[in-house]
């Protein structure tokens, strides 16, 4: 997957449903991205779609309509493709309604909660001809393919073991994701979980066979932290820690036959200096620094790219069943406090 911007006259007209805290990094990025404008913003609170533009990107708010019912955005012509971030548990039926109107669809992580879920929006999808993607911006950034050269130049030897920790303080203003269970979309699982499962998918190259599991629960029914072994066959395994009790974290480390490597900050803040580490058995070490690049801006213009030239996205609706799959099972292995198969499909 090429990292190189996207220069073109022809631009991608955006719209938002919803505004979510997400919009901070996501709204600024298709303001800012080559091929895409942002032409419309909806929200269920009055008046919060406009003071969300005009809070995180004054510059376009004279040009973007703001509309009170998410209804209004998607009966609006002028809108060709819908950036979707409202509450997990609403990602299936809002997605459905956009694809009903012709829309193409990225949606936040996790693109649904249920691989039923995953199957209707990816049936709709195709019916009406539209792309969707699930929202992982950490893949379009240079560092992710970094890695991945360095998986297959085998300088580390066959991968046998990967660690993905994501970790974040809960603060107040973030308690929102607690008040739902796990099975309504609450809890870390939903919320940072699938960074930490795709993590591993990627490294691997390949779907779990099986998974063990152990969370801590709230009140409400919501994983607050919750860790696993996934196990990917053929000796390989995928450690996963994921909470809302620990510092900020979004790494993975990789271990193969002859050495390994770690990506030490998946979430990647603007100006930051991405560094990736590796070294082998025969005690060499290397530490690479790679230029600073927002990873929204890239998302967004890996979408609108694909929309304009009828490229395939490089995230599948495939790939989203997958982690959806490896998700539900890691959470019912918590709940029945055994492992759980992960038959293939």
């Amino acid at each position: 997957m090429s990292q190189d911007r996207v220069s073109q006259d022809r631009k991608l007209r955006w719209g938002i449903l919803g505004a979510a805290r997400v919009n901070e990094r996501l709204l600024p990025a298709i303001v800012d991205a080559a091929n895409a404008e942002l032409v419309a913003i909806a929200s269920r609170r009055p008046g919060a779609a406009a003071a969300t533009v005009q809070k995180h990107a004054p510059q376009a708010a004279s040009a973007v309509k703001s509309y009170d019912e998410p209804e209004a955005l998607l009966d609006d012509d002028n809108v060709e493709a819908v950036y979707l971030p409202m509450s997990n548990h609403e990602h299936t039926e809002w997605a459905l309604k956009a694809i009903a109107k012709g829309k193409h669809v990225l949606i936040e992580k996790p693109l649904a909660l249920t691989v039923a879920d995953v199957d209707a929006i990816a049936n709709a999808a195709q019916q009406q001809g539209v792309i969707v993607m699930e929202g992982f911006m950490y893949v379009f950034h240079p560092q992710f393919a970094r890695v991945q050269e360095l998986l297959r130049s085998g300088v580390i030897g066959d991968v046998k073991f990967v660690r993905a920790s994501y970790s974040f303080i809960m603060k107040p203003a973030r308690l929102y994701r607690l008040e739902k269970d796990v099975d309504h979309g609450g809890g870390a699982m939903w919320d940072i979980g699938p960074y930490a499962i795709h993590s591993l998918r990627s490294v691997f190259g390949t779907e779990p066979k099986s998974v063990v599991t152990i969370a801590q629960y709230t009140e409400s029914g919501a994983d607050i932290a919750t860790s696993g072994v996934f196990d990917f066959g053929e000796g390989r395994q995928g450690q996963f820690d994921i909470g809302f009790e620990c510092s900020r974290r979004s790494e993975y480390q990789v271990t193969g036959s002859k050495g390994g490597l770690k990506c030490h900050t998946v979430w990647q803040q603007a100006g930051d200096v991405p560094v990736i580490t590796w070294w082998t058995e025969d005690g060499h070490f290397w530490e690479e620094r790679l230029p600073a690049s927002s990873h929204f801006i890239l998302e967004i213009e890996h979408f609108s790219d694909c929309v304009l030239n009828g490229k395939p996205p490089f995230l599948s609706l495939a790939d989203a069943r997958g982690n959806c799959k490896a998700i539900v099972a890691a959470m019912q292995s918590a709940a029945q406090g055994q492992r759980v198969e992960i038959s293939p499909d």
